[in-house]
């Protein structure tokens, strides 16, 4: 891939879509901890400086690509909300499949769950006070809307959805490892068969968990 120099802020657009674009692609074959902006600069064909000059560092890059990825997702996510859910079933029987949708969404999806897991921790260092507010000022309003989303087959979540919704997304980061452990691991539960107890599942384990928390985040009369 090669570039002339941008000089509108059309074409600087189009070079900042093209970072993003691989560095998705990039994601797909490695975890976030393997992305290397040298070897992203390599694959978009500029110079490392070069792409300095869009984002203002490798996490720069995975955050604004974790803001696309949420949206895609969300959109993904009101489509199987609308298919699978019933407004008059009964609350236990609403959240039961809604934690289903939930789990199964969010399972499909191992890059959104690579890039929860590693905000807190990584994603958001490195960078400057401009870049994370308008990270969170992007990711707060996501946040409403898969609220707002939520509230639609279980009303009865009330103010409580935005901290549940948080919380979901949050778990599913932490959980997602545990279900893709690295080759010396999987070694080691082939090698001891019971400590496999310890692989789980992210679906399965997701489920039961967000279950457990929509069911606790409805109010009690």
């Amino acid at each position: 891939m090669t570039f002339q120099r941008a000089r509108n802020d059309e074409q600087r657009e189009v070079r900042r879509r093209a970072i993003l674009d691989v560095a998705a692609a990039m994601l797909d074959e490695m975890p976030v901890a393997d992305v290397s902006l040298n070897e992203l600069s390599r694959r978009v064909g500029l110079a490392k400086s070069n792409v300095l000059r869009y984002f203002d560092s490798r996490e720069g890059v995975l955050l604004a690509l974790m803001d696309s990825v949420v949206q895609d997702w969300l959109a993904e996510l009101a489509d199987d909300l609308a298919t699978a859910m019933d407004t008059g079933l009964p609350l236990a029987r609403r959240a039961a499949r809604l934690s289903a949708v939930l789990a199964r969404s969010l399972a499909a999806h191992p890059v959104l769950c690579d890039l929860m897991g590693a905000q807190g921790g990584v994603l958001e260092r490195n960078v400057t006070v401009e870049v994370v507010i308008r990270h969170k000022r992007v990711a707060l309003s996501q946040l409403r809307a898969t609220a707002d989303l939520l509230r639609r087959y279980v009303p009865e979540l009330g103010a409580g959805a935005e901290t549940f919704c948080f919380q979901s997304m949050v778990l599913a980061g932490a959980l997602a490892p545990y279900s893709s452990p690295p080759p010396g691991v999987r070694a080691a539960y082939q090698a001891e068969p019971a400590l496999a107890v310890l692989h789980l599942e992210l679906e399965d384990s997701l489920q039961l968990a967000v279950r457990n928390m929509l069911l606790g985040a409805v109010p009690r009369d």
